[in-house]
């Protein structure tokens, strides 16, 4: 079970890695692209339940939060497989 989490730590970090760097392309039209406004279309889904929380915060700083949202998941993941006991059944 500590490789499943493990392996879905690294499929989510990876999901993570790429949903911001389309963030960051379509925000600041990087690469010739046009700033695009929902260039965070992808970090919403990574990104909850902490999203919901995201309108409490002054309006300027949402485009940050939602890119940063989904590492408290991260975060969240790897202190699960660091600190839960597995038990593995051959």
């Amino acid at each position: 079970m500590k490789r499943f989490v493990t392996i879905c730590l690294m499929v989510f970090s990876l999901l993570y890695a790429v949903a911001l760097g389309l963030f960051l392309i379509g925000n600041f039209g990087l690469f010739g692209n046009e700033p695009d406004p929902l260039a965070a279309v992808f970090l919403m889904p990574l990104g909850m339940p902490w999203n919901f929380w995201i309108d409490l915060f002054p309006e300027s700083t949402w485009p940050w939060l939602a890119a940063a949202a989904p590492s408290l998941n991260c975060a969240a993941l790897w202190i699960i497989s660091k600190t839960v006991r597995w038990h593995e059944t051959d």
